[in-house]
């Protein structure tokens, strides 16, 4: 999901420098109303976009690393496991993401109740193609669909020029447009892109009004009549205020400039390369970090040989053959996983993915393609069936023991092809033992084809 954010964040960013570079400074208002409107549904939509022509080839078979399992015999496991399971079930992002909805989302309804107050409290004209509400001992003047608000105060000669520029919002319905963004800026309150699209549509709303508007007399007399007054503003973004003092020098620069050549409309053309670059990236980002992820995973090997190698060294001193032995034993390990990962033969990057999938295998009991929940399921099944006092009863040394597991989940959702890692063989027999319990599962989809998924888990074991 913060992947997917992420795109639609980084093409909307990219939108909007094409809008602010190429076509802000053109005429043709109501195309980049469109644009500006568009923009943004698109790119929600492009992420999921997936052309094959950009694409590998999508193996049947997937890999996911599931979190470390620790286990202590000194400590009771269950008790261990339903403690770490209650810290873990607090998702502080998701519970970030519904206090900013839910703080958006009641600005909006004390925006949207003052509205209505406004309509409820004062006078009220029927007009044939609008409603005039008057505010008393106000110069304030905006729209929201068809309900024109006008203070009292402002003079009548200048009345008949803001409803006409105001009824132009109205029969465009540019509120509508604000209150998409509005709606989004509650969606996604956390993305500035949202705020500042909004930013540019009312700035076209303006151009638009002002140029239908001053039709009806000449633009020099519009434009001082604007300058002649200065009118209050309704902190409301997503209604239409006839003065907002930050973009009233936009408006007159734009009023004063003359028609765009058509031929500029071919700037619109830009987008082509620009979406095809974005269909790209959606398709095939996916395969490039896929190599990017296999490095990792070889730096983070190595990184835990080097720190069990360390604290091997400080329990038990400075003896070279015992760190040989623990050496040999992170080497064959690794050598496990490259076996697992890549099979048999040379690496093959074809034949192992780190995508993810459209939807991974599902633990009984989980809601559907849950992550967390399964994770959190197979730890639980491996602490309550895992012979805890084993490891003490083996002779090993002293100090934490590293168990790393390898299993399938085939495409009929059985956990097959166990295999493991141990420093003894009666661990490694307890291990498989424990894993083959598992129940099975519901399959994992990709492109709506069951397939094979393999997991890795590390374990680590306490030994007194």
């Amino acid at each position: 999901m913060i992947n997917y954010i992420l795109q639609v964040i980084l093409f909307q960013v990219l939108f909007l420098a094409i809008y602010d570079f190429f076509l802000s400074k053109e005429t043709f208002f109501t195309k980049n109303r469109w644009y500006l409107i568009s923009t943004p549904i698109v790119s929600f939509i492009l992420p999921f976009i997936k052309i094959p022509t950009f694409q590998k080839a999508v193996p049947e078979e997937f890999i996911i690393y599931l979190p470390e399992i620790v286990l202590s015999p000194e400590k009771v496991i269950q008790d261990v496991i339903q403690e770490t399971s209650l810290y873990q079930s607090i998702n502080y992002v998701n519970l970030l993401f519904w206090f900013g909805f839910s703080l958006f989302l009641i600005l909006f309804l004390i925006k949207l109740f003052k509205i209505t107050n406004l309509i409820r409290k004062y006078e009220v004209v029927k007009k044939a193609n609008y409603t005039l509400v008057i505010i008393p001992n106000q110069t304030k003047a905006f729209s929201f669909f068809n309900f024109i608000f006008l203070g009292k105060e402002i003079p009548i000669s200048q009345q008949a020029q803001i409803i006409a520029h105001e009824l132009v919002h109205s029969n465009q319905k540019h509120s509508l447009d604000l209150l998409f963004f509005e709606f989004l800026k509650i969606m996604m309150w956390f993305n500035p892109m949202i705020f500042i699209y909004q930013k540019r549509i009312t700035l076209i709303h303006e151009y638009i009004s002002d140029e239908v508007a001053a039709k009806s007399e000449t633009k020099e007399i519009y434009i001082n009549n604007l300058l002649s007054n200065f009118f209050q503003v309704e902190n409301i973004a997503f209604v239409n205020q006839f003065y907002k003092k930050t973009l009233i020098k936009k408006r007159i620069i734009m009023m004063k400039k003359k028609q765009s050549k058509k031929m500029n409309q071919l700037k619109y053309l830009v987008l082509i390369p620009v979406l095809a670059s974005m269909l790209f990236y959606t398709s095939c980002s996916e395969n490039k970090n896929k190599n990017k992820d296999l490095e990792s995973e070889k730096v983070l090997a190595k990184e835990i040989q080097i720190k069990e190698l360390t604290l091997i060294n400080q329990k038990l001193g400075d003896s070279i053959d015992k760190l040989n032995r623990e050496k040999e034993l992170f080497e064959s390990m690794t050598k496990f996983l490259k076996k697992k990962m890549y099979g048999d033969g040379t690496e093959n990057k074809e034949e192992v993915s780190f995508m993810t999938i459209d939807k991974v295998p599902t633990f009984p009991g989980c809601a559907s393609g849950d992550k967390d929940c399964f994770s959190k399921e197979v730890q639980k099944h491996f602490s309550r069936n895992f012979n805890a006092d084993l490891p003490n009863q083996l002779g090993l040394e002293a100090g934490r023991k590293r168990i790393f597991i390898g299993f399938k989940i085939d495409k009929e959702g059985n956990v097959v092809d166990v295999n493991a890692r141990a420093p003894h063989k009666d661990l490694k027999e307890e291990v498989i033992s424990v894993m083959n319990s598992l129940p099975k599962m519901i399959p994992g989809e990709h492109e709506g084809k069951k397939v094979g998924v393999k997991y890795s888990i590390p374990v680590s074991i306490i030994v007194n």
